[in-house]
């Protein structure tokens, strides 16, 4: 593995994991290193204090380290495969964007910045939770390919992203989380407390 990747998928963590974009055993991240091979954490990486030891080199047919790797190895996999301008991947739940999206179809930001990146997003709906991991791996690539997305909100699951650049997919992430955040404050303060739609 290449020193410099690693140090950099480390650093990347950290600051997701203080903006709560990924959990203690929650989330994954991962860089494309060649056409059939990539790095992914492993299953009980702590987001707040990874060790090169909490990363693995993974290649397209299976071995033991796919055992100890993270669960979501498979959707990364795919996304690489199938998705030719990705060279990171990460799955997060950042809290504000994945409790708009339990109550929303369809985010549109109101803010500068988010409205500028995304205009709208379409919150995609996994329907039956028993099934979806399951599905999961083909049913993110297969969005990816038919949406032309860089970024993907799952109903009641969080979010994936890929970007070229590691920086901008956390930035896409961040963006997409304030405007959900300012959404959340926007509706709160209309209608009051007694009315905000919970589900």
């Amino acid at each position: 593995m290449k020193n410099k990747l690693v140090e950099e998928l480390k650093d990347i963590s950290l600051s997701m994991f203080r903006k709560n974009f990924l959990g203690i055993f929650h989330g994954s991240i991962s860089a494309k290193l060649e056409e059939d091979c990539f790095i992914i954490n492993k299953k009980e990486s702590i987001f707040d204090d990874m060790q090169d030891s909490d990363f693995i080199k993974l290649h397209a047919k299976k071995d033991a380290r796919w055992n100890e790797a993270s669960l979501d190895s498979d959707i990364h996999l795919n996304i690489y495969k199938y998705v030719s301008s990705a060279k990171y991947v990460a799955y997060a739940m950042p809290p504000f964007t994945t409790a708009y999206a339990l109550d929303f179809s369809t985010i549109y930001p109101k803010d500068y910045f988010g409205k500028n990146k995304f205009d709208k997003i379409e919150v995609y709906d996994p329907k039956n939770f028993d099934t979806w991991y399951e599905r999961s791996a083909n049913e993110i690539y297969q969005y990816f390919k038919k949406e032309d997305h860089d970024i993907m909100v799952i109903k009641g699951y969080g979010v994936y992203a890929y970007n070229r650049n590691l920086t901008t997919l956390v930035k896409n992430i961040a963006i997409l989380e304030n405007s959900c955040k300012i959404l959340h404050y926007s509706l709160y303060n209309k209608i009051g407390r007694k009315n905000y739609p919970i589900s």
